[in-house]
């Protein structure tokens, strides 16, 4: 049986490579817009946008706590509470943290 799905797997394989087609450069530019790619697809961004994406990612992630917190906190009382200013706090903590490091600056 292994024998089988092997021999399937390297002809499917080299049915690929025997029909697949070349991409020529134009029609493999980005949406095909026509215009020259000025830097390679791979470049490196500044680290700027990765703190922006971190900070983005906190805010994403504290939402997604609160809503279902939010529910139920009523029927968890002051220790939810409690707990969501714990979370908050360590929010803050990362917010300053990316303050301090220039994330919101955009100059």
């Amino acid at each position: 049986m292994a024998l089988v799905a092997m021999l399937v797997v390297v002809f499917l394989y080299a049915l690929h490579r025997r029909t697949a087609v070349a991409a020529r450069l134009i029609v493999s530019l980005p949406f095909q817009s026509g215009w020259i790619p000025h830097e390679h697809a791979l470049s490196r961004f500044h680290v700027r946008w990765y703190l922006a994406s971190l900070v983005f990612l906190a805010f994403d992630v504290e939402m997604l706590f609160m809503y279902p917190w939010a529910v139920v906190v009523l029927e968890k009382g002051a220790s939810a509470v409690a707990e969501m200013f714990l979370f908050l706090g360590a929010l803050l903590v990362a917010v300053l943290w990316a303050w301090r490091e220039g994330a919101f600056r955009w100059v």
